[in-house]
């Protein structure tokens, strides 16, 4: 057997790339990502890393003027103190040693655990502390940070006890049941306590305070909560109980209120008990406020459903749990029946209920105590079991829901219908007030009103609280995707959200931004963009403004219909001006607004320019480029991108992508590859790093390698998506075949999921392609409608009836329509070498489709071939796997639409003995294709 590369590769290489690089499948671990970019609060400073190759990650930091202050190997998790006097940040060891060690069969509690970096931004000191396992810094203040560590391995020695008849006890281990030792540390001074068996702890928002529990001390399980005053450097108890455990600990804001839930029970029940209890700072011990015998439904606190404060701290809101269903642990294992019983009629279906049986069995319903009273309210119930609170928890008012009523036929409509009522949290008062809604339902910033979106309706609606009003604010205009092409109701463009006061709630059409008044349903257009096809968006600067303040200026990101160049804009909402700030053709990242200072950090990208970090003030003038992430692309033929027009076979004018090699001469004819899905054109200017792909091509790396990408926009007819994207693709082909530069014999096609399908759909109309790859293809729509989505357990039904798959109706209303939508009756048409991937724990597109699929072309004696990565879902996920499918993928192509050699796996295959072993990558004898 010969590994041969034909000389006219070399040589037209060199004629058109001269000396740059071609791209390799082993290139991909040379490219880096941007990861956690940071802004310090006060703006000076940019944090960020670097993860190369999906291995290890290297932090940077540098001042906002991008002037180097620290790089740091193996370093993640960076974060800036409140004061931006310290960063601090994880280390970790070199992926590469750690994996040599795994090959070694070295132990896992053996491998090296994180290090933790603090780095002092004024002087430049930086110290290490190892065998990390967390550490935390407070959010809204400065000047300490906690960390916990696992001590070196030593062996429990024996308490020394010379009583007669007394047994030595072994001294208590630090581990993940019984806590570890806890540093507590002022980074001014450099004073620290360390408290040890810590089981949990967590810095209060803004008040000096941090709680903590802990199992006990190395003799006794002894646990205890404590409060650690570091305002007034004190110590305390505030619970304490033998073998404790305690869960949901939670401040307020300020650190004056803390709750916690605890289970104190000391034998094996399966029901355990739990307690719920309340803390402030006038008070010596937390008092208990609810417990196991408390409710006579049998409701407790629960453990799992989350503990917090509202805003302004008058209330703490927690969860009371149902008793669970128990086990008979008496019964032995053969005595167990295991039974799935699946009724026609239940809201949800069987699978369903499997995938949700951990939510069910952690069910909590949200309730509030009332600090003033001490009064305890339910407010969620099996009746409303979902539960919104209005101004941060403040609101007088909470929004209830259910889904119940509707969760039969979601089923196939697949929309997510509920009931809205209101209650009332000072007495715990119900009202209905909107019934079987399917969309967007909320309450307002300020809890005024209950507004959303019907999609039934296609219609933005507010219900006024106090005057029981109802108002629909945009019937009859199109506030929702004009462009919409699937049998289903339109969903809306989306809102920037409320104005300060509830006074007014901004909402988008396709293009622009319009402010409602949310009592009279008068709206006013604030941008212009219909008139030029420009769309404009709001850009949330400030993560915890509930509204937009009308007085105030607001930035707006801007995108060409037409060109597809991105950009920002600012809005001066009480004159509806528009100022433009920056534009061009890139996509430009949404900006990260320091918190304490006007300097933002932003990203902009094209196909050539990979999407660095970008500083600037709040008018992008004068922005300075604070990374270089991938300095290596230079020295790589790259290609171009551009849109491309043409005609579909229904008279539409449509839009694609053709991505071109570098140095790309129309006098030539080039092999092309056409990979689409549904409509791609908005990512023009989107870069493409190299990466091995879990479903796709990558665009620069084949560019690289001289084919011509082309990805043309699709537009559906209910009940005929394969003809639809026939119409479409075709005519998209043949527009650039009649260019000249395309070579008829050398055009492949590639797509995934619903790509895939289309693919599947295609080869068995035209043999205009010469290969094909096909990702989680559904040839049969007739044995798929009948399936299951098996990540979520939902019905496939929806999917056909409704949405993506778009054939309209039941396949006993259209039976034509799903016949002639599956390739899988037209498989003898097929004369294309076809690819296939599909994996045996596929949780989207059930993978026997791509067995039906493969099984039919086999059958013919077709040219096919089946990749199954075991055990991965949808696309493959592991780094490993997806090298592998980017490798067989391009040999794949490589042979049909270059001529090179044949390689192993596709000439004899992969024996079962040899997976695992044997790839087959080798190349054979040169093809005559």
């Amino acid at each position: 057997m010969k590994f041969l590369i034909p000389a006219f590769f070399l040589l037209a290489s060199v004629q058109l790339w001269g000396q740059k690089k071609i791209l390799d499948h082993t290139d991909f671990d040379l490219w880096n990502t941007i990861e956690q970019e940071t802004l310090s609060p006060d703006g000076t400073h940019v944090m960020y890393s670097l993860e190369r190759g999906e291995a290890d990650r290297f932090l940077f930091i540098k001042k906002a003027d991008a002037t180097p202050v620290l790089q740091y190997d193996r370093a993640r998790d960076g974060r800036f103190t409140h004061d931006s006097r310290y960063a601090v940040f994880s280390i970790s060891a070199w992926k590469d040693s750690v994996l040599a060690m795994k090959r070694r069969k070295v132990k896992k509690k053996d491998l090296p655990l994180d290090s933790l970096g603090i780095f002092d931004l004024a002087d430049g000191r930086l110290e290490r502390i190892g065998r990390i396992k967390s550490f935390k810094v407070p959010d809204k203040w400065s000047g300490f940070i906690a960390w916990q560590y696992e001590p070196e391995n030593e062996k429990p020695e024996k308490e020394k006890d010379t009583t007669p008849g007394n047994t030595p006890k072994k001294t208590r281990k630090p581990g993940k049941e019984t806590g570890y030792p806890l540093v507590v540390r002022e980074l001014a001074t450099g004073r620290q306590d360390t408290f040890h068996f810590v089981t949990g702890y967590t810095f209060a928002k803004k008040g000096k305070r941090l709680a903590f529990s802990t199992s006990g001390n190395a003799q006794e399980p002894d646990a205890a909560l404590h409060v650690l005053d570091l305002e007034k450097d004190r110590l305390l108890t505030v619970h304490q109980g033998r073998k404790a455990r305690y869960y949901q600990v939670g401040w307020s804001d300020s650190g004056e209120h803390l709750g916690f839930v605890t289970d104190e029970d000391t034998t094996k029940v399966q029901l355990r008990p739990t307690r719920l209890y309340y803390w402030n700072e006038k008070m010596d011990r937390a008092e208990i406020l609810a417990g196991p015998k408390a409710d006579p439904r049998g409701l407790q606190p629960s453990r799992y459903a989350d503990l917090h404060f509202s805003k302004d701290e008058s209330r703490m809101y927690f969860g009371l749990a149902p008793p669970p269903v128990l086990k008979d642990t008496a019964l032995a294992e053969e005595e167990i029946v295991n039974v799935e019983v699946w009724t026609y009629d239940e809201p949800r279906l069987y699978t369903v209920q499997e995938m949700q049986v951990k939510a069910d069995t952690t069910r909590a319903y949200t309730s509030v105590f009332h600090v003033s009273d001490g009064k305890i309210r339910q407010l969620a119930d099996p009746e409303y079991p979902e539960v919104e609170l209005g101004a941060e928890g403040n609101a007088h008012y909470a929004l209830l829901s259910t889904q119940e009523p509707y969760a039969l036929q979601s089923q196939w409509t697949g929309l997510r219908a509920r009931d809205y009522a209101l209650v009332d949290l000072r007495d715990g008062s119900r009202k209905k007030i909107i019934e079987g809604v399917a969309g967007q339902v909320e309450l307002s910033p300020e809890g005024s009103y209950v507004y959303g979106y019907h999609l039934a309706d296609s219609t933005w609606f507010a219900y006024h609280i106090a005057d029981d009003r109802y108002i629909e604010l945009t019937r009859g205009r199109a506030f929702y995707d004009e462009l919409h092409d699937s049998p289903s109701h339109p969903w809306p463009y989306g809102l920037a959200g409320w104005t300060k006061g509830d006074r007014g709630l901004v909402l988008y059409d396709r293009y622009d931004l319009w402010q409602f008044d949310p009592k009279t349903g008068k709206g006013e257009r604030l941008t212009r963009g219909r008139e030029t096809r420009t769309q404009y968006r709001y850009i949330k600067q400030d993560p915890e403004a509930r509204a937009l303040d009308p007085k105030q200026e607001w930035l707006l990101r801007t995108f060409g219909e037409d060109d597809k160049a991105g950009g920002f804009a600012s809005l001066n909402p009480g004159r509806s001006a528009v100022a433009p700030l920056l534009s061009g053709p890139y996509h430009f990242g949404t900006p990260v607004r320091a918190e304490q200072a006007p300097v933002l950090l932003w990203t902009r990208e094209s196909f050539r320019e990979f999407p660095d970090l970008w500083a600037s003030g709040p008018d992008f003038q004068q922005p300075t480029r604070i990374s270089v992430a991938n300095p290596q692309q230079e020295a790589y033929a790259w290609g171009s991108i551009e849109q491309v027009k043409w005609t579909s076979l229904d008279g539409m004018e449509l839009t694609g992508l053709l991505v071109k090699p570098e140095g790309f001469d129309p006098s030539r004819k080039y092999p092309m590859i056409v990979n689409f899905y549904e409509k791609s054109s908005e990512g023009l200017y989107r870069h493409r790093a190299p990466a091995p792909g879990r479903s796709t091509i990558n665009y620069s790396f084949y560019a690289s390698r001289g084919y011509l990408i082309f990805n043309p926009d699709i537009q559906y007819r209910t009940g005929y998506p394969g003809e639809s994207a026939y119409n479409c693709v075709i005519p998209g082909v043949t527009s650039l075949i009649e260019k000249g530069f395309v070579d008829p014999e050398r055009i492949g096609l590639q797509g995934h999921s619903w790509g895939g399908y289309q693919i599947a759909y295609l080869v068995t109309r035209s043999n205009l392609f010469r290969a094909a790859e096909a990702g989680a293809p559904v040839p049969n729509m007739i044995s798929a409608y009948g399936g299951i989505r098996w990540q979520t357990g939902l019905s496939r039904q929806f999917q056909y009836e409704h949405t993506q798959s778009r054939i309209g109706g039941t396949p006993w209303e259209f039976p034509m329509r799903y016949l002639e939508n599956s390739p899988i009756f037209t498989m003898d048409k097929v004369e294309t070498p076809l690819l296939i991937m599909h994996n045996d724990a596929d949780g989207h597109v059930p993978w026997y489709q791509g067995i039906e699929m493969f099984m039919s072309l086999r059958r013919l004696g077709k040219p096919a071939w089946l990749l199954n990565y075991n055990g991965e879902p949808h696309w493959p996920l592991k780094r490993q796997n997806r090298e592998d499918f980017n490798i067989r993928m391009a040999q794949f192509f490589d042979h049909y639409l270059k001529g090179a050699p044949l390689p192993v796996w596709m000439q004899r295959g992969v024996p079962a003995v040899e997976k695992g072993i044997r790839q087959g990558y080798e190349l054979t004898e040169p093809s005559a294709n």
